[in-house]
């Protein structure tokens, strides 16, 4: 996953701000960049490359959140004055949010020390070993992945600020697993296996023991493929926004959802989001039945644990359900097709040969009592 930091692409961000701030929109400025805007300030701006943050295992909720910056607080002052405008602030911050969406900026904000969600802003937030992070922990990442923004209520400061990014997480089930309400919360997921191939095998030991001999020229080695591939996901970041779904297709999506019986609408959501991510990388503007079948058991198998001792994979499951409401008029037309075919007629008997004598009827099977011994299959049979 560390890998995937060469991938990304570069992003206009404002020179020196915590948050990754968009020049030019504001739903992605942070509180300082959003009021510099807010007054017609110029802001500088600059390049980089999509941040990817990874959160430990020993990280607490301050540091992932955001606390108060002691240093300063003390310093400035910012915490003194906290505790006198805190109510004035409240009540500007709710008509403000009331009327523009965006909360407004004062000098309590300097007293603020971001943490690992604002450094993630439209990136990437990277959690491995996520089954053994606090449940407490990956609900706050989580809640915030899905909303866009971080709420920090700290010793009388009150910050709101953009945390829109992609949650990535890793782990090992046999070390325990997440609740079905969590694992629900991730759009996809993907079972990694060991490769058998041996040809494959000893292609993945020798570029290893190529990179640790040494790294600079195995890097330089796939430097155009990467290049390559880099293009292709900035083409399609642009792409995806012209790519369209039929309303068949969306239908269907929803059907097998219901069919399998997937809680709440992430399910759905995820399923034609992923399919349009798909045609957009592969240069189509239209999603297609074999985009949707590629990607909606990555999207739905995870969501089937309704038990915390149930398995997590049920990719079986969500394959039969596509079958079933995506095959299902292939299937009704070849039925069709077989039932008006004609049927070859009977080769008739050689002339001066009887034909052969009907066989005489089996003697039904005798119905064993339930638990029963069955036999071996193959043997006194």
């Amino acid at each position: 996953m560390r890998a995937l930091v060469d991938l990304l692409p570069e992003i206009d961000v404002v020179a020196g701000d915590n948050y990754n701030s968009d020049p030019k929109d504001p739903q992605l400025m942070g509180p300082e960049a959003r009021e510099r805007a807010a007054a017609g300030q110029p802001q500088p701006t600059t390049t980089r490359r999509i941040p990817m943050i990874e959160v430990p295992l020993g990280a607490t909720e301050d540091r992932i959140c955001g606390t108060i910056d002691i240093e300063r607080a003390l310093s400035d002052g910012v915490k003194a004055r906290a505790a006198r405008l805190r109510l004035y602030a409240l009540r500007a911050a709710r008509a403000q949010t009331a009327l523009t969406g965006f909360a407004p900026v004062s000098s309590l904000c300097q007293a603020f020390e971001p943490g690992l969600l604002a450094k993630a802003n439209r990136g990437i937030l990277f959690v491995d070993e996520v089954n053994l992070l606090d449940d407490s922990l990956v609900d706050v990442v989580l809640d915030s992945a899905a909303s866009g923004w971080n709420t920090v209520e700290r010793e009388g400061i009150s910050v709101l600020h953009p945390a829109k990014f992609i949650m990535i997480g890793s782990g090992n089930p046999e070390e325990g697993e997440l609740r079905p309400q969590l694992l629900d919360r991730f759009g996809m997921a993907v079972t990694v296996g060991t490769i058998f191939d041996k040809d494959a095998r000893v292609q993945l030991v020798q570029n290893r023991l190529a990179y640790e001999s040494d790294p600079e020229a195995f890097v330089a080695s796939c430097a155009a493929e990467t290049e390559a591939l880099r293009a292709q996901l900035q083409a399609a970041r642009a792409r995806v926004k012209d790519v369209s779904i039929s309303r068949d297709l969306t239908l269907k999506i929803s059907e097998v959802c219901s069919l399998i019986n997937v809680d709440g609408l992430r399910g759905d959501i995820t399923v034609n989001r992923a399919a349009k991510a798909l045609a957009a990388l592969e240069g189509s503007t239209e999603v297609t039945q074999k985009h949707v079948q590629r990607i909606i058991t990555l999207c739905l198998s995870h969501r089937l644990r309704k038990d915390p001792l149930d398995a997590m994979d049920g990719g079986a499951k969500v394959a039969l359900a596509f079958q079933r409401v995506f095959l299902k008029e292939e299937r009704a037309a070849a039925m069709a097709a077989a039932a008006a075919a004609p049927k070859p007629a009977a080769a008739p008997a050689p002339a001066g040969k009887a034909a052969a004598p009907a066989k005489p009827a089996e003697k039904p099977a005798e119905k064993k009592k339930a638990g029963s011994w069955g036999g071996l299959g193959g043997f006194g049979r």
